[in-house]
């Protein structure tokens, strides 16, 4: 029994299938190809037609389905949607949410969260929506929309609903599919009719994006919403005093709170410096930020723009669905597509309009026949109802030569179902004004059609007048500086150097503390064998050892000049030169003499504006030298690249080079130009020459409120928007001001010259109604009053007043002396009388021999470091030692 139950045991196991493997490879590949498909068709990427995803597509059409005039719960909406949208309730009511706050298609009503703070709205079944007037008006037509069975086909909806105008690029688009992704930047409503105008109009025109939180944006890299643009967007930031910042408006796609939480974690980090922050915002954002005292305002704003979210970039990409497939597509090509979709749909709009007016015409036109002419007795007398169809259709024969079309058998149903209360009540007159009201519609939409494009532009005009009111432009339009991080950034650390060892650091704090810095700065350094290096800051680094000199390393510096005497070799002549350092490679040695071993540096200065000091040079004693000591002057030496050999000193052997004088710059004076784009100075010729500048050369600023400093002019620099005078600053040159003394309600007449440099202050009185009228900086200013009509009284002539003669130089506190007793209509600033002004004489124009310029791309400058040979042939010198000048 055993052996046969083992038998029956096998014989099953035999029986069972075998497991075979079957390959997946096309089964993933499948399936990975119809997810992508369904995310990016179904959810993620908006349609060209309508500017909808299917989810915002979906709730719109629901929100029709429940207009009635008044508000639905959003938590309704939410549900009625769920009977179109295969998703969970909490997709749904984000993305009514966020339509709800571009305030365009949604009239809200609750607490819709806010995108200035990026509070969330409250729950859905506390707030509410319809749709709002600009919704119904451009959003929904039944008759020209086609529709599709809904997901489980119980229903029917839109596949496109027909949106009358360019409603994508108003409100914007984001959203991330499966291989792809689109960001549609949200773009001006007024804009974009005035655009679609223009379009129609065959006009070119260019459409920039506006966004709802405000801000400034420079859209120079736009490149038309496409892949690979990109779009700056920075913070409204306003200086309120010396010690307070304000931030009245914030970048697009930021809130309010990562706007702080981003300054906060700067000021951690030590990139800026921040006392406290205010955050003010309610309705409109305020955000103050409080400086520690002592602290550049406008140095700050940088900061905040390079290291914090003040300042960010955003990659548009037009991506889009047409015909079930992605279409990368710029908005420019957007517009036009929207504009000529719309026009198509009102072509629909019209054709179907006319249709039924048509009808309406040719029934109303019938009723007249059938009941003018009384055809109804025509079937009193019939028993079937073929017979009363018969019967009317030949009594109207005789009537309807007229009609546009043949009478068929449904037009004599209807007829038949006239009530007899409206027939004895009939009144020919009425039916007739009816019939010819129709007759002009008609004609009027036959003519819209024939003028199609005539019609779009009014139909775009009326949408302008109707809905453009508060849709004005928000965001200022700016071309941006980049900002130097090195420049603006808070010197946080200290760092130290070691120069017997040569280690250079902000860890080495018991050796020499040379200067502040900052953990993104570069360092250069020299050592005495004439070896340089930049790096960048660490805690401890080795450089080389007899360290000369240590410094923060600013990129394209050619203000500063090095100078440099060095012999060659243990023994070999020793050379003068001078050289600017403005590019490099980071960590790499560079050697600044002539490349042979044991070479060491005599003497060594770094000048930030390009000094040139005496120094004096003693030989040691040996042979038959007889001059032993002379002076040489940085001045007489060229300045060229750091390559450069140099001039031949001495063949002999320096004792020790001495300091005998400090000397003057011998750069020109650095030109400054006005930038008015970006509201920056600029060393780069772009926008108006403000002046030469000297190191001492300040630059004086007059605002229209009547305040008036003197600066130090830095390329970092910020102005305000009422600035009215920005130019080089003459000391003895005074200032001429007309202005309008609100205690006493008269105009009075100052002048002043500047008595306390760099501090700001007022030159008219803080009286609340006090204005300035003019200032002028001219040497002899001229101005006309034109006095205003009294009544009873003839209008005085214009009055001619020369401003030097009319007051003498006083104080900047001043009253200032009466203008004139009469009214005053207006004064105007007329031009100068001609005045030759004195000549400035500057010290280093009477001390320096020779100004020369920074030369970097000298022929004998080559930054080849394999070539280290140049032609030293400014300077030689004779047997004793001396140089001899050619």
């Amino acid at each position: 029994m055993i052996e046969e139950e083992n038998d029956d045991l096998t014989n099953e196991q035999d029986e069972q299938p075998q497991e075979t493997i079957t390959r997946v490879t096309g089964m993933y590949k499948d399936w990975f190809l119809d997810y992508a498909s369904y995310v990016i068709l179904e959810r993620a990427v908006p349609a060209i037609e309508d500017g909808f995803k299917p989810v915002q597509r979906r709730i719109m059409h629901s929100m029709k389905d429940l207009d009635d005039g008044r508000y639905n719960k959003v938590a309704n909406i939410v549900g009625h949607t769920m009977q179109y949208h295969p998703h969970g309730d909490a997709s749904i009511a984000d993305a009514m949410v966020q339509i709800g706050q571009k305030d365009l298609l949604i009239d809200t009503q609750g607490n819709w969260g806010n995108i200035l703070t990026g509070d969330r709205a409250a729950a859905s079944r506390y707030i509410e929506a319809r749709i709002s007037k600009f919704g119904l008006d451009v959003v929904y037509n039944p008759k020209i929309t086609e529709w599709q069975a809904s997901y489980d086909g119980r229903r029917k909806e839109p596949v496109n609903l027909p949106v009358m105008f360019p409603l994508l690029l108003a409100q914007g688009g984001e959203g991330i599919a499966v291989g792809l992704s689109t960001k549609i930047l949200p773009h001006n409503f007024i804009e974009l009719i005035d655009a679609s105008i223009k379009h129609l109009q065959g006009k070119r025109f260019t459409i920039l994006p506006d966004f709802p939180t405000a801000g400034i944006a420079d859209f120079s890299n736009y490149n038309d919403g496409l892949r690979g643009g990109k779009v700056r967007v920075r913070a409204k930031i306003a200086q309120v005093d010396k010690n307070t910042l304000a931030i009245t408006e914030i970048p697009y796609a930021t809130t309010t709170s990562s706007l702080i939480d981003s300054i906060l974690k700067a000021n951690d980090k030590g990139k800026i410096k921040v006392k406290k922050i205010e955050d003010n915002t309610a309705a409109e954002v305020e955000i103050l930020i409080h400086l520690p005292s002592g602290l550049s305002p406008d140095k700050t704003i940088d900061a905040l723009y390079a290291f914090t979210s003040c300042e960010s970039s955003i990659s548009p990409l037009g991506c889009v669905i047409e015909d079930n497939k992605p279409l990368f597509v710029g908005v420019t090509e957007m517009l036009r597509r929207s504009t000529d979709n719309t026009v198509q749909l009102l072509k629909q709009e019209l054709e179907i309009k006319l249709k039924e007016h048509e009808e309406q015409w040719h029934f109303a036109s019938l009723e007249r026949i059938f009941i003018e002419n009384r055809i109804y007795r025509d079937i009193e007398e019939e028993e079937t109802w073929e017979g009363v169809i018969n019967a009317i259709d030949k009594g109207l024969q005789p009537h309807i030569k007229h009609l546009k079309r043949a009478v068929t058998e449904d037009d004599i149903v209807r007829l038949t179902e006239i009530r007899i209360k409206r027939i004895s009540k009939f009144d020919i007159d009425k039916a007739q004004q009816k019939i010819d009201a129709l007759e002009d519609q008609i004609a009027e939409i036959k003519h819209h059609l024939a003028n199609l494009i005539d019609y779009a532009i009014a139909y775009f005009t009326r949408l302008k007048k109707d809905y453009g009111k508060g849709r004005e432009r928000k965001t200022e339009i700016r071309i941006f500086d980049d900002v130097d991080a090195t420049k603006v950034v808070i010197r946080n650390t200290k760092l130290y150097v070691n120069r017997e060892e040569g280690f250079i650091g902000t860890s080495l704090r018991r050796d020499e503390y040379v200067c502040d810095c900052s953990d993104i700065d570069d360092i250069i350094v020299f050592t005495k064998d004439g070896k340089m290096m930049v790096t960048k800051v660490g805690t401890k680094t080795f450089i080389g050892k007899d360290i000369i000199h240590v410094a923060v390393f600013k990129k394209k510096d050619k203000r500063t000049i090095y100078n440099m005497i060095y012999r060659d070799g243990k023994g070999g002549p020793s050379y003068i030169k001078r050289f600017a350092v403005t590019s490099i490679t980071r960590d790499k040695d560079y050697d600044l003499t002539n490349g042979n071993k044991s070479s060491v540096v005599l003497y060594f200065s770094a000048n930030p504006n390009g000094e040139a000091e005496v120094v004096t040079v003693n030989l040691r004693q040996a042979g038959s030298i007889k001059k032993l000591k002379w002076d040489i002057d940085f001045a007489d030496i060229l300045i060229k690249g750091r390559t450069s050999k140099g001039n031949l000193v001495t063949k002999y052997s320096i004792k020790r080079v001495e300091l005998k004088e400090k000397g003057v710059s011998t750069l020109k004076p650095r030109k400054i130009w006005f930038d008015d784009a970006v509201q920056r100075l600029n060393v780069d010729g772009r926008g108006e020459l403000v002046g030469e500048f000297r190191g001492e050369d300040k630059l004086l600023i007059i605002t229209q409120s009547g305040m008036v400093k003197t600066v130090t002019p830095e390329v970092t620099m910020h102005f305000d928007n009422d600035m009215i005078v920005m130019e080089k600053w003459v000391p003895k040159k005074p200032i001429s001001a007309i202005y309008f003394n609100g205690e006493k309600e008269m105009y009075y007449v100052k002048r002043f010259l500047i008595e306390n440099e760099g501090r700001e202050e007022s030159f008219i009185s803080d009286h609340s109604n006090s204005q300035l009228e003019i200032v002028s900086t001219d040497w002899k200013p001229m101005a006309e009053i034109v006095y205003a009509k009294e009544r009873g009284k003839d209008r005085k002539d214009n009055l001619e007043v020369n401003l030097e003669e009319f007051i003498n130089v006083k104080g900047i506190s001043a009253l200032g002396n009466q203008l004139t007793k009469d009214k005053v209509n207006q004064i105007n600033l007329l031009d100068p009388i001609p005045f030759e002004a004195p000549k400035e004489v500057h010290a280093d124009e009477l001390e320096v021999v020779d100004e020369t310029e920074v030369s970097v791309n000298d022929t004998e400058t080559n930054t080849d470091e394999n070539n280290s040979e140049s032609k030293p042939n400014d300077l030689e010198t004779d047997d004793e030692g001396q140089i001899t000048l050619f």
